[in-house]
């Protein structure tokens, strides 16, 4: 029977990158998004071509009814669910100096960013925890999509940063309460990647690769994501659950 992969924000982006990636191993795909089916059927249209079962949801993780819908409508699918890819997020609405930003973006960008893939986390690792205990052989894994940004300060968008921080303890947490189930929960940590997200800050990010912002002079892709993704998946790292991969083209290497 195949694996099962759940990928939050899976059809645009990052999240396209890393289904297109697991679609290449063979594993069925659940995907969600806040837009409707008809605005992303070409992204399933082409996972699918790889041969892979590919189920679509509309549901925003910030919503407890939408996480809960989303669990019962992935048991009702498939009937299982390996792996969990917490890829959904959102920047802030405006770009604003953290002395002059709103509380309503902070909690947006909060429910988004942590508050939902926290106890979407909580609720997929309860339904794994049931699998492990009816089937040993059962093997688990938690994959949060993060960013540079959990340590690099960008004072102009301080409350996505918060948030990517906190995935980054989110991972540790999830990590430390799953071992004795023999989940896996991982995080992988983007650099500057090309995606819409990015697209309002092209010619800033151009100046700074060229300046040498990273070791390797170009920007990142979705795809360079999804293959660091799809090796966790796949169980190239057995021995290293809470561990942070970075995707950045060496950006947090610390130089003189």
């Amino acid at each position: 029977m195949s694996r099962v992969a759940l990928v939050t924000g899976g059809t645009r982006g990052i999240g396209l990158g890393v289904s297109r990636a697991l679609a290449g191993e063979g594993i069925d795909l659940c995907l969600c998004g806040r837009s409707q089916i008809e605005k992303v059927s070409q992204s399933i249209d082409e996972l699918k071509e790889s041969g892979v079962t590919v189920h679509y949801i509309q549901a925003d993780v910030s919503s407890a009814a939408d996480r809960l819908h989303l669990l019962n409508s992935i048991i009702r699918n498939f009937g299982r669910l390996d792996i969990l890819i917490n890829n959904a997020g959102i920047a802030p609405p405006e770009r604003k100096d953290i002395l002059e930003a709103s509380e309503k973006s902070f909690e947006q960008v909060m429910r988004v960013n942590l508050q939902g893939p926290y106890f979407l986390t909580q609720a997929a690792a309860g339904y794994m925890v049931k699998q492990k205990n009816a089937s040993p052989d059962f093997q688990g894994c938690i994959i949060n999509i993060s960013s540079v940004s959990a340590e690099f300060v960008s004072v102009n968008r301080g409350e996505y940063c918060i948030s990517k921080a906190g995935i980054a303890m989110a991972t540790q947490l999830w990590a430390t309460r799953l071992a004795e189930f023999g989940i896996s929960v991982f995080e992988v940590r983007p650099g500057i990647i090309k995606t819409d997200m990015t697209s309002g800050v092209t010619e800033k990010y151009d100046r700074l690769i060229e300046e040498g912002l990273m070791l390797q002079e170009r920007w990142g892709y979705p795809e360079d994501v999804g293959k660091a993704v799809a090796s966790l998946a796949r169980g190239d790292f057995p021995y290293s659950t809470g561990s942070v991969f970075m995707v950045d083209g060496g950006m947090s290497v610390k130089r003189l």
